[in-house]
């Protein structure tokens, strides 16, 4: 049943109601964001990070038909089992899986047959839903709030993934025009500079840090716990495309001395001169976007940096990378707002246009900016467990087994994650040279 044919639910009207609107806004959302591809951009794999917008769409459905259907509906006989095995990720208990590097070569099911599977899924879940007791519903509201989240997981990923796809294009194909990002700026209120960033001084204290268990969050936001935060400065806002320039202009790529030893031989063995998707033409700097290649706007956040270029950066600035205890420390008060997916800009926007996004009134230099939409920012914490953890039993532990300690946790979210989705405890987490998905920079510094 399409959005178009779907019979208009009364969010307040009833349980089964709810539900199901948040679970077709989701998935709507989704497909919205297909709605300019063609039928050949949905199946193409650049590289083993990225997978093919087809299968998301498939994996997203997979998860509702694999956790919800095949447990709750009696006798349920999936259409294709064969899904089972090429749509699965990293469910072990879920059973085998087809390799994430050979998504691309998948030319079957065809975009048409994943959408219709997307169609009879929902269906099935709404079928479900009309048919349940408040005991049933009691089971498979918490794994279909789950489901919904992993959703908008892949609707960054999907975004992400298709950025990088189309700049293998020498056409340069445009995802979206920009249309709200051209609204703004034609109303005069960027400018080409930012004002420069303060650091903000917080005080040693002893701090609650993780979920605190009201609403949905993964299982590596909790167990609750106090830390200890010693004191330090944490930077107004995002490190900017112009500050960063300054750095290339430095030779930062080019000096050892503020490089991690990995980070130095990943800049030699890629060849790194700036951030991804970022060339230079007769002398100035370009890059591509989703709306196209275009020059460089000096007073956005730089983004598509990898941990070891934002390492580097802070070191060359005579600073740091901030811990994600520190950071989630500093995000307490600041409102849950800015430049987030919803807004269609799919790009970070310069400090004076995400406050024109995120509808803030004032820009005070004490206050915090942009800690949430626009890049993922880097911390310098390694991603572990928290102090209790527990692993979760069965399928459905989202994080469970997958801490590593080459891995870094990034906070705050990006112009690619929904607004609903993003949380103060949120941790998001990358291998230190990864830099395809919209990670940027927020520098932090020890008393001075």
């Amino acid at each position: 049943m399409g959005a178009a044919e779907r019979p208009h639910f009364d969010s307040g009207s009833g349980r089964v109601e709810r539900l199901l609107v948040r679970f077709h806004q989701v998935r709507d959302f989704t497909n919205a964001l297909c709605s300019g591809l063609e039928p050949e951009d949905y199946v193409v794999q650049s590289m083993p990070d990225v997978s093919p917008t087809k299968w998301h769409l498939a994996h997203t459905t997979w998860f509702f038909e694999t956790f919800i259907l095949k447990k709750f509906v009696h006798g349920y006989r999936p259409e294709i089992p064969e899904y089972a095995y090429l749509f699965n990720s990293y469910y072990n208990a879920a059973g085998d899986m087809h390799r994430r590097d050979l998504r691309g070569l998948i030319s079957r099911p065809t975009v048409t047959e994943a959408q219709r599977y997307r169609t009879s899924i929902d269906s099935h879940i709404e079928n479900l839903l009309f048919d349940a007791d408040e005991k049933l519903l009691d089971d498979i509201e918490p794994i279909l709030v789950l489901g919904w989240h992993h959703e908008q997981q892949h609707q960054e990923l999907l975004i992400t993934d298709i950025k990088h796809v189309f700049a293998q294009n020498p056409l340069y194909p445009v995802f979206r025009s920009g249309r709200a990002r051209h609204s703004v700026r034609a109303q005069g209120r960027t400018a080409t500079k930012c004002r420069p960033h303060r650091f903000l001084d917080f005080d040693e204290q002893i701090v609650a840090i993780g979920h605190d268990g009201r609403g949905f969050a993964y299982d590596n936001e909790r167990p609750r716990h106090q830390a200890l935060v010693p004191a330090f400065s944490l930077a107004s806002r995002p490190i900017t495309n112009g500050e960063y320039i300054a750095f290339i202009e430095d030779n930062g790529y080019g000096r050892p001395e503020f490089w991690l030893s990995l980070g130095r031989m990943t800049v030699n063995e890629q060849c790194w001169q700036a951030p991804l998707y970022w060339i230079k033409h007769d002398g100035a700097w370009r890059h591509f976007t989703l709306s196209g290649f275009r020059p460089v706007d000096e007073s956005e956040p730089v983004t598509h940096v990898s941990y070891f270029e934002a390492d580097a950066y802070a070191n060359w600035a005579g600073a740091r990378l901030p811990t994600e205890f520190e950071w989630e420390h500093a995000a307490l008060h600041c409102p849950i707002d800015g430049n987030f997916v919803e807004d269609e800009l799919f790009h970070p926007a310069p400090m004076a246009v995400a406050s024109v996004v995120s509808g803030e009134k004032t820009a005070q230099d004490e206050d915090l900016h942009q800690m949430f939409g626009d890049v993922w920012e880097w911390t310098r914490s390694a991603y572990s467990p928290y102090p209790g953890y527990r692993a979760a039993s069965g399928a459905l532990g989202e994080y469970n087994g997958k801490f590593m300690c080459n891995q870094y946790v990034l906070r705050g979210g990006s112009c690619a994650t929904s607004r609903s989705h993003i949380r103060r405890t949120y941790r998001n987490f990358f291998q230190p040279e990864k830099r395809w998905q919209f990670t940027g920079i927020r520098l932090a510094r020890d008393p001075q």
